[in-house]
């Protein structure tokens, strides 16, 4: 070059390959990265770029791939509808009108206008045509009105069964028990909790004390209402409530004594619970604190097969009182209280470390209500 001869002016490829100057990538790249607070490890002529070890070019072109990828085409543009969209839509079409609607839902009519014309644009479709001073739907419009009245019913069936989950009562207890407390006492605690939280499944099995407790130890139930004492170290025992027994015999026996003692009733035909029973073992604890043993007629393992024997004049028995309480579970029967007390008390046993769910802590309250009533 010449001395007073201008510089020719450079393009911008030769100054970056003279490193005068960053190429437009590279000075992306690093709006891109000053922006983010982060600092690039490299920026190659690639558009890949690695900040803080990610490849952001490959997360970019996978979800510009997605997007644009005729396959994905339709369920991306249903992903992006608002639901908002659609009921007013549907609001519009229902009035006739922007301004009714716009009153409808408490909106500006411009707003309204936005929402409906945000939809045609979605779906890139006309919905709505004005017919004299009404707005009509178009052939689309009707169909897509179609579609929203089973969207919103599928989207209220949803928020229905979804209103008891949000509550956290809901799902599954199972509890073990007693045959006794399963007839006489549980239905009307389980018939008032179906009908607070109809989503709450409360399952009940019946057995013996034994049985139950390492059901619950094994996690196969929740919780255990059983006649105490009840022992295991896995497990955290509750004395609920008291239960006294009495003497039942026959209706159409002569008139008894006030009060059944245990000689009184060791002349008796017994009809008892059967052996390894937690009530049968206080029942023969009750006769041998008195020196007696007896040596029943019958053992069963249920009590209302107990109660038939009995009611047929076949023999007489020791129950609990919640068996025949109500007028109508001792029909055929004269009930008599013991002249010495005898009594069960029921616990409710539950693994220690057992979480306690908000259905769970329902059905434990809903026990704790059984010994006020």
């Amino acid at each position: 070059m010449l001395p007073g001869q201008a510089a020719p002016a450079r393009s911008w490829k030769s100054r970056v390959a003279r490193g005068q100057r960053k190429s437009p990538v590279q000075r992306g790249c690093h709006r891109r990265g000053r922006h983010a607070g982060q600092r690039l490890k490299s920026c190659p002529n690639s558009v890949r770029m690695s900040v803080n070890g990610r490849n952001d070019a490959a997360r970019h072109d996978i979800k510009k791939a997605m997007i644009y990828h005729p396959q994905h085409k339709k369920y991306f543009v249903m992903r992006r509808l608002n639901l908002n969209h659609l009921h007013t839509f549907s609001l519009v079409i229902a009035h006739g009108s922007f301004s009714a609607a716009a009153e409808r839902l408490h909106l500006t009519q411009p707003a309204v206008s936005l929402h409906v014309r945000q939809l045609e644009d979605q779906l890139k479709l006309q919905l709505i045509e004005r017919v004299g001073k009404r707005l009509k739907p178009t052939s689309a419009g009707t169909v897509l009105l179609e579609h929203i009245a089973r969207i919103d019913a599928v989207v209220e069936d949803a928020l229905q069964a979804l209103s008891s989950h949000a509550s956290g009562v809901a799902g599954k207890i199972a509890i073990g028990t007693g045959a006794t407390a399963c007839i006489h006492l549980l239905p009307p605690m389980l018939q008032a909790l179906r009908r607070r939280f109809p989503e709450l499944d409360v399952r009940v099995s019946t057995g013996n004390t034994e049985g139950i407790l390492k059901a619950v130890e094994e996690n196969l139930l929740d919780l255990a209402l059983v006649t105490l004492p009840a022992a295991s170290r896995s497990l955290h025992i509750t004395p609920l409530l008291e239960d006294a027994f009495v003497a039942i015999f026959a209706g159409s026996q002569r008139p008894m004594p006030a009060h059944m003692t245990p000689e009184r009733l060791s002349a008796q035909p017994l009809v008892v619970f059967e052996a390894g029973s937690s009530t049968r073992l206080l029942i023969d604890e009750w006769f041998l604190h008195a020196g007696i043993r007896v040596k029943p007629v019958m053992e069963l393992g249920s009590i209302e097969a107990i109660k038939e024997m009995v009611a047929a004049d076949l023999g007489y028995s020791i129950v609990p009182r919640m068996a025949v309480a109500a007028l109508h579970h001792r029909r055929g029967l004269q009930m008599l209280p013991l002249a010495t007390a005898l009594s069960r008390t029921l616990g409710i046993a539950l693994r220690q470390d057992k979480p306690v769910s908000k259905a769970l802590r329902q059905v434990l309250d809903a026990l704790q209500d059984l010994k006020r009533s």
